[in-house]
């Protein structure tokens, strides 16, 4: 793979963008035998073998501007005015076919396995193999090398794949704000994610999606709806998912086709080459190498689980093939962050308690189980390594457990954890039905009583006196715990509490009026929200203070759409 070099100029022209591009993953990895050059191959069918296939995107009607990342695009070096020139909201609205060289006019699908909390499933493939599960409206269209980073560009909704089982590839403009703004919510939150370029809807395509009718308290969708049809661009190192390798290592263990044992180990250097660089010697043998990798991808993934949990994030559909190989957040469908504390919280109608909220930690290392049985293979005549790695997947909860006592101690600005302190107040919050991030929010500014804290209390519990008594009992401990003794280590205690605390997060019902009034034209709101969710942690305006910071209306609870939504349509 090519050296990564360090550039610094601003890119103005896509002409800029050109000259930096670079191709690892098609150029290193091996394409579907029975793919097309020409890149048209949108109809379903079944991939036996290879990395990737060529494919064209399918470009929308008439796309027009909504918003791109302000941050995200400084840090690429690209100029604000590039987002809606028309070279750049062509290429990114799915139009490849006028690229200058040396992009690329066709782009690549991948395809994947599927499976759900630790079991392989084939059934959701139309073949019933597990060939025709994959990318169905993710189009990578550029790898380009920025600032010395590799990053790989990312259509959402970019029509349809040989893996889109039937459908037709199009993300709505609904689901496609979510993303876009979720996307750098989380960023700015501190946690690793996919990141978002851009935003662009068609003035005329639209498609049919089932939906809820207004106000309905319905958990299956009622009616079908007409939405427009967007693209968000979506940007990583990589999208390398569990569940690719998972794909390659079924098709090793069933010996599919003699290159079976090669492609998974070719996919298995390419993730490291990719997302471990910068702590995996390129050296090592390629069992040494495995081994670190599972370490590492430990490390990460339980890190980033316990940041999910810390700001109140839930995945909602934490699949192996939602679950990046790179240990970042990706998938951004049916997530919520969480308004109401309840250890069971689920924003997914279809997604049950495995993937709950404190049932994450649970389902993260379900993933991990498939990702290190994937690895299994390339380890097969070396028994020392094999028993080296099964104790690896063995330590996951307790090194999960480790990073869980962590987050909470820095949450509660504790220097140890305490078990008798965090179990009361876990007993609290559910009993008294408290807001997460108002609660923990207020808790950084060391209120002297109980009442700071009562503003993220729902319903009636003020008037509860023997429930007060417990809460006043319970600041009483946790100030006993922390230093409080001088006005220095007041503000240094409450500054480091806030930079863990974020005042604002993502929730769904400020989402809602904001892709209501999209649909209309009007992308005011969603500009409102990129700025105030793009800086969670400040203390903003009042007046973004008294729109963003407060507890969810009771009249949004339980209705469809707000308080639960489908599968990303």
């Amino acid at each position: 793979m090519q050296e990564l070099k360090q550039t610094s100029q601003t890119i103005n022209r896509l002409e800029d963008l050109a000259k930096l591009a670079n191709y690892s993953l098609i150029d290193t990895l091996s394409p579907d035998p029975s793919s097309k050059e020409n890149g048209i191959d949108h109809s379903p069918r079944e991939v036996f073998s290879g990395h990737y296939v060529p494919v064209n995107p399918t470009p929308i009607d008439a796309p027009v501007y909504i918003a791109h990342s302000k941050t995200f695009f400084k840090e690429l070096g690209f100029s604000d005015s590039l987002a809606t020139s028309q070279d750049f909201m062509r290429m990114f609205s799915g139009d490849t076919s006028q690229l200058p060289e040396p992009l690329r006019r066709t782009g690549w699908a991948t395809g994947y396995a599927l499976s759900i909390y630790g079991t392989e499933y084939y059934d959701q493939c139309p073949f019933k193999t597990g060939n025709g599960y994959g990318d169905g409206r993710a189009v990578s269209i550029l790898e380009a090398v920025l600032n010395g980073k590799r990053w790989e560009m990312q259509l959402k909704g970019g029509g349809r794949t040989p893996y889109c089982r039937g459908a037709d590839g199009r993300a709505v403009l609904r689901s496609s704000i979510r993303e876009f703004l979720a996307q750098e919510h989380m960023h700015a939150l501190g946690i690793p994610s996919s990141r978002s370029l851009s935003l662009y809807v068609s003035q005329t395509e639209t498609v049919r999606r089932p939906w809820f009718r207004n106000g309905s308290y319905s958990r299956d969708p009622e009616v079908m709806i007409e939405e427009a049809a967007a693209i968000t661009t979506r940007v990583a190192p990589s999208f390398l998912r569990v569940g690719q390798l998972e794909l390659f290592a079924r098709r090793a263990r069933k010996n599919e086709h003699p290159k079976a044992l090669q492609e998974l180990e070719m996919i298995v250097l390419h993730l490291i080459e990719r997302e471990y660089s910068d702590v995996i010697d390129s050296t090592l043998t390629t069992q040494e190498k495995v081994l670190l990798l599972a370490r590492e991808f430990r490390s990460r993934l339980t890190s980033l689980i316990a940041n999910w949990i810390r700001v109140g994030y839930c995945q909602g559909n934490f699949n192996g093939d939602n679950c990046a190989a790179g240990g970042f957040t990706l998938d951004y469908g049916p997530f919520g962050f969480m308004d109401m504390f309840d250890p069971k919280y689920q924003p997914w109608t279809g997604g049950g308690v495995h993937f709950s909220f404190l049932n994450q930690p649970q389902a993260a290392e379900r993933n991990f189980l498939m990702f290190c049985k994937a690895l299994q293979p390339l380890l097969q005549s070396h028994e020392d390594e094999l028993l080296e790695l099964e104790k690896i997947l063995r330590n996951f909860a307790n090194v999960m457990q480790e990073k869980m006592i962590k987050m909470w101690t820095s949450k509660l600005g504790l220097q140890t954890f305490n078990p008798a302190l965090f179990n009361e107040l876990i007993t609290l919050m559910m009993e008294t039905s408290v807001d997460y991030t108002i609660f923990f929010r207020e808790l950084s500014s060391l209120p002297e009583d109980i009442s700071a804290l009562a503003e993220s209390f729902y319903g009636d519990s003020v008037y509860d006196e023997k429930l007060m008594k417990r809460w006043t009992k319970w600041l009483h401990m946790w100030m006993s715990f922390v230093d409080l003794s001088t006005q220095e280590s007041r503000a240094d205690l409450s500054q480091k509490m806030k930079q863990v605390n974020p005042k604002y997060t993502l929730r769904e019902w400020f989402l809602v009026p904001a892709y209501k009034e999209a649909q209309k034209g009007d992308y005011t709101l969603i500009r409102e929200l990129q700025e105030v969710m793009t800086d969670p942690y400040a203390e903003q305006s009042s007046e973004v203070e008294k729109k963003y910071y407060r507890e969810k209306p009771s009249e949004f609870f339980e209705i469809a759409g707000i308080s639960h939504i489908t599968c990303s349509s």
